[in-house]
């Protein structure tokens, strides 16, 4: 018996038994049109990029401008209260068949990875939209997935075919009236809490900013000598072994046995990732000894080394070995006494370095770091105890800002947790939302 047997036997008596095609009225398929043209049938195209998943509503400030030939203008028009439904795309960890609402009166169609839902008639849009969210939810779409060539598609008639329950319509605004206050109060607080995440952030990028511009007032605070007469400027090229992985030729991997080759793809921010591994036959052929990393090298990502969390850096740990280093991505090892290699990842993670070097990035569709890039560098570079000092303290930053953020991290996954589970009873009839307050689908984690 699957969960969805389970709730519908257990609904109210004098609700509907169906399915969810009985909820819509009709599908249409989306379309991507062509290159704008100004004629008037210019639109908004809404791809599944340009879904709020929060909200479950569509944000169109990013949805690129399509033409649409007038022939097919009105077919595939978007109207308030219509949803849309990503039929294609997807991915492991976010499962195509996400559905929002459209709200808008802004002229606008959806893509061809998308189709429209119309509601039935006698159901509200809000309703139907919250059911989509639960059958998500319960894996309903997961279950109707074909996948082929790495794409997830949503087989929509048999999604279409579940079976489901539902009220009438006066009690289908009743539940959609309840959910949008409850899932409101749930959302402010998620909001909040991502806001927070957010401010710790900038609050420590501050701190690291400061610290090793050798800012005064940043360094007492952090509790560091102040004073910057012995400070001078350093080169990473003069400090470091700059050392651009190694070109293994790709048709002599391994993917068993042999010796892990670190690529791009194992370089995250502040921390590497094996999950996918290619490895090398050292023994048949033999590597130059730069490129075996060692413990306390430090990595940097050179495609696209910024991502959202961060730069992709970070330093080499005994786990991690042995390994060698592939192409695009570089290691720094210290070549003087006069640089901690701390120091040295934090003067890399500062806004100064990243002005530096960003307008000259090369690539086209992913910007790369050259190691001629990471070696002319030149920095504020205190004496190497005052170095150390900093970036004890800014680690010391970085270690409580983390902690608060898992904190937050974990409260965020609760809340949406408690969304999903809200939604997914009030549309399945699990509770009589005229006797429930919504009063704890905040506790433990009020703003």
């Amino acid at each position: 018996m699957t969960i969805t047997d389970k709730w519908l036997n257990t609904a109210p008596t004098h609700w509907t038994r169906g399915r969810l095609k009985n909820l819509i009225s009709s599908v249409t398929n989306g379309t991507w049109g062509s290159d704008p043209v100004e004629n008037g049938y210019d639109v908004r195209c809404v791809r599944a990029a340009d879904f709020d998943r929060a909200s479950r509503r569509v944000d169109l400030s990013t949805a690129p401008l399509r033409h649409v030939e007038p022939s097919s203008f009105r077919q595939h028009l978007l109207k308030a209260g219509d949803l849309i439904l990503e039929k294609s795309g997807g991915g492991e960890k976010q499962p195509v068949g996400m559905a929002v609402l459209f709200t808008g009166s802004t002229k606008a169609v959806c893509s061809n990875f998308c189709a429209r839902v119309r509601p039935a008639v006698g159901v509200d849009h809000r309703f139907l939209t919250y059911v989509f969210a639960a059958a998500y939810g319960q894996g309903l779409t997961q279950a109707a997935v074909k996948q082929t060539t790495g794409i997830q598609n949503l087989d929509t008639g048999a999604f279409f075919a579940s079976r489901w329950t539902y009220p009438a319509k006066d009690e289908q605004r009743r539940i959609a009236d309840f959910l949008d206050i409850e899932i409101g109060r749930i959302d402010r607080v998620r909001k909040s809490r991502e806001a927070q995440g957010e401010l710790l952030n900038l609050m420590l990028d501050q701190l690291v900013d400061g610290a090793t511009a050798g800012d005064s007032e940043t360094l007492k605070r952090l509790g560091v000598d102040s004073n910057r007469a012995d400070w001078g400027l350093g080169r990473i090229s003069r400090l470091c072994q700059v050392v651009p992985g190694y070109a293994f030729p790709s048709e002599e991997f391994l993917h068993n046995g042999g010796t892990r080759l670190l690529r791009g793809i194992n370089v995250s921010v502040d921390e590497t990732s094996w999950k996918d591994t290619v490895s090398w036959d050292e023994e048949k052929m033999p590597t130059p000894p730069r490129f075996h990393l060692r413990d306390g090298d430090l990595i940097v990502g050179m495609d696209r080394p910024w991502i959202s969390s961060g730069m992709r850096m970070t330093f080499i740990s005994e786990r991690d070995l042995p390994a060698l280093l592939l192409q695009r991505v570089a290691c720094l090892r210290p070549k003087s006494t006069e640089v901690d290699m701390k120091y040295v990842y934090w003067s890399l993670r500062s806004s100064m370095f990243r002005q530096a070097v960003e307008g000259e990035l090369t690539g086209v569709s992913v910007p790369h770091l050259s190691g001629d890039q990471i070696g002319g560098f030149t920095f504020p570079l205190p004496p190497v105890s005052t170095q150390r000092d900093i970036s004890h303290r800014l680690s010391n930053h970085s270690a409580s800002i983390r902690k608060l953020r898992s904190t937050m991290q974990r409260q965020v996954k609760l809340l949406d947790e408690r969304r999903q589970t809200l939604i997914t009873a009030a549309v399945t009839g699990q509770f009589d939302i005229s006797t429930a307050s919504g009063r704890s689908v905040t506790e433990g984690v009020s703003a």
